[in-house]
């Protein structure tokens, strides 16, 4: 009673030992969060307004997975085809940051703004007298292999920092141009001031440089408005799932959203090991077959599935490359 009276009157009374204190309990309450091991490849597609990160920890805390990343960042402006990686899946990341992308892209004529985008601030307006033909004669000058230069609203570092950070305390600095490829750029739509494309591309490529380009070719400047990722490498926005239909997912069915993770090399051949061989490889060791494969990298198999990536060397021998921890690889199918 003496206690509580003292409490209530704003006395600080030490805990005793066997009372937690504030930060004690949080410590506890943290070790609650038990994450499971998952391993595998979601196809999200990310909605608008929403960083990718955000959604990032959104699909993890879903599925409750202990290691999660991605492959590739997407604007929160933009949406579409975000690839999350879980567990093993996360050592071939590389692989779709590597790979070719293909966008939808709405561009808005007569507008430039801080960005390059809708979320950036209005810098000048001009009159648009632009034809579809005159638009089409542009778009071909941005086919194939052009010198871009990357925009200051990046994540590109400068001396340890974002040049994003320096573009918001309103400091330009000199960007070199970079080269990169645009496979295709289809006109889809145009409507006078505004027009979407298709847009296939390298790595690298920013389709907000894009946009603010062709604006200024076309002497009105622009900005990208709207902006869509529909493919990367060989996965499509058509095979994703949005965090919605996660969260619908019964939590013990969740899993069956996620591709394998050889889902991510399947564009390599494949060389299937026997046990003893299987092995020796995750050992570490170089292995000499009767019927050695090209010189390039290799998904290997073997009794306990998919291992990771071997290399064949000019010499014939079959070297690991980047393997996975047992257990987490799968039943090899009859594509591979």
């Amino acid at each position: 009673m003496r206690t509580a009276t003292k409490r209530a009157m704003g006395t600080v009374t030490a805990p005793s030992p066997d009372v937690p204190s504030g930060a004690k309990r949080a410590k506890r309450v943290q070790r609650k969060i038990v994450r499971r091991i998952v391993d595998g490849v979601l196809l999200l597609d990310k909605p608008q307004g929403l960083s990718s990160n955000h959604a990032l920890q959104t699909a993890r805390r879903l599925l409750n997975a202990a290691k999660a990343g991605h492959t590739g960042t997407l604007d929160p402006m933009a949406s579409g085809l975000l690839p999350l990686t879980f567990g093993e899946a996360t050592k071939f990341s590389q692989m779709l940051l590597d790979a070719d992308k293909t966008y939808e892209a709405v561009v808005q004529l007569g507008v430039e703004t801080d960005s390059g985008d809708a979320e950036g601030a209005v810098i000048a307006t001009h009159p648009v007298a632009v034809a579809e033909a005159q638009l089409g004669e542009v778009l071909a000058r941005f086919r194939g292999e052009i010198d871009q230069v990357p925009p200051m609203y990046s994540a590109l570092k400068r001396d340890g920092k974002a040049l994003y950070e320096y573009a918001r305390e309103g400091v330009e600095l000199e960007r070199a141009p970079r080269r990169v490829t645009i496979h295709a750029l289809d006109l889809l739509d145009f409507a006078g001031e505004r027009f979407s494309l298709r847009v296939s591309c390298s790595k690298g490529t920013y389709i907000r440089s894009l946009a603010m380009d062709i604006g200024t070719a076309l002497g009105c400047g622009a900005h990208l408005c709207g902006l869509r990722r529909t493919r990367i490498g060989s996965f499509e926005v058509g095979d994703a799932v949005s965090l919605d239909r996660i969260e619908a997912t019964a939590e013990n069915e969740r899993d069956a959203l996620l591709a394998p993770v050889d889902a991510l090399v399947s564009e390599f051949p494949a060389v299937v090991l026997d046990v003893e061989q299987e092995g020796w490889l995750l050992q570490g060791r170089t292995l000499r077959l009767s019927s050695p494969g090209s010189a390039g990298p290799v998904r290997a198999y073997g009794p306990q599935g998919f291992l990771g990536l071997a290399q064949w060397q000019p010499d014939g021998a079959l070297a690991p490359k980047r393997l996975i921890a047992t257990g987490a690889g799968v039943a090899i199918s009859a594509s591979a």
